[in-house]
């Protein structure tokens, strides 16, 4: 970004040096007012061939020949360059950057999705379903300049292995990063690099080889997904329980429908309601919302917990229901 204002700020502080010393070079050797040292100074920049406004004395014909000689570069230079700026697109490349800059600065807990595959197409239109805020990062520029999502300003073209590249995209503030490029080594870079710049960050990352599984996760990704085995699985399974894989389908985040399956963390609970039990809390009859599964403290998964199970700050619940009873069910947890 910095680079694009240079380039378009610098020829015009050379139009402007030039005109300040020729306009101040005429008022103080030659006397000449304000009005008639700046029209000498554009006429001769502009090597136009009028005649002079005033005598000149000799030092002020120095002044003009050396005027003439230093502008006739200078000023072909930076007209040439701000007519170049401005014809071939790059002023609407720098306040489309600019843009781009001011919405990402605004973004919190937002996704980061490096490449725009058939995966990470697929990542956006489930985001994008959920109004989750998102940004694209995609070097292949016949990609980017065909997009057309809902946050469309929210696209960078560029190597997401590069560090500056991910601090553009927001990753001291974005809440995941998903990498789906199709090279594992090209993962594993930009993984590490996450990681580094954001030790929060939750990563989730493609791989394509077996041995790129372990790798991935020691390089710091929490996830990492192999699309081929998590087809052929899925596919075996609507073999063996159609219905089921249906279900589960329809309630995934892929589901138009209105009933969803989230997880929701016990951190914000209050030191008054970490003592007590699910049906102590009676999440089912404020919130409408229902409890399907729950992980505890040490990472284990209980499904369909026992009304008895205690929650803890450091405990998740698996919550099903509606966007509505959902955020109830939040409140409650809050302590509202």
């Amino acid at each position: 970004m910095f680079r694009d204002y240079f380039k378009f700020i610098v020829p015009v502080l050379i139009l402007i040096g030039l005109l300040v010393i020729g306009t101040l070079g005429y008022m103080i050797i030659d006397n000449y007012s304000l009005m008639n040292a700046f029209y000498m100074t554009v006429i001769t920049m502009g090597t136009v061939g009028y005649l002079e406004v005033e005598p000149l004395s000799d030092a002020g014909r120095m002044f003009t020949a050396f005027l003439i000689i230093t502008s006739i570069g200078t000023f072909a230079y930076a007209v040439t360059r701000i007519t170049k700026f401005v014809i071939d697109g790059e002023l609407n490349e720098f306040f489309r950057k600019s843009k781009l800059n001011e919405s990402i600065n605004k973004l919190e807990n937002h996704v980061i999705i490096c490449g725009y595959g058939r995966n990470g197409r697929q990542a956006a239109h489930v985001l994008k379903k959920q109004n989750k805020r998102f940004v694209v990062i995609e070097s292949n520029p016949t990609v980017t300049s065909t997009l057309n999502h809902k946050f469309s300003e929210l696209i960078i073209t560029g190597d997401a292995t590069q560090d500056h590249i991910l601090m553009e995209a927001g990753i001291l503030k974005a809440k995941a990063l998903i990498t789906t490029l199709p090279e594992d080594s090209a993962n594993v870079f930009i993984v590490l690099s996450a990681r580094n710049l954001n030790p929060k960050l939750t990563i989730i990352s493609r791989a394509s080889d077996d041995g790129s599984d372990a790798k991935l996760k020691i390089a710091g990704a929490n996830n990492v997904i192999m699309p081929d085995k998590v087809g052929g699985a899925h596919m075996a399974s609507l073999v063996m329980n159609p219905d089921v894989m249906e279900f589960l389908d329809h309630i995934s985040a892929q589901s138009e429908g209105s009933i969803t399956l989230e997880e929701v963390s016990c951190e914000m609970v209050p030191d008054n309601l970490k003592v007590k039990s699910l049906h102590e809390l009676s999440i089912r009859n404020v919130s409408g919302a229902n409890i399907v599964g729950f992980k505890t403290v040490d990472g284990k998964y209980i499904i369909n917990p026992s009304p008895d199970t205690n929650i803890d700050q450091r405990s998740k619940l698996f919550v099903l229901g509606s966007p509505e009873q959902i955020l109830k069910l939040k409140e409650l947890l809050a302590g509202k």
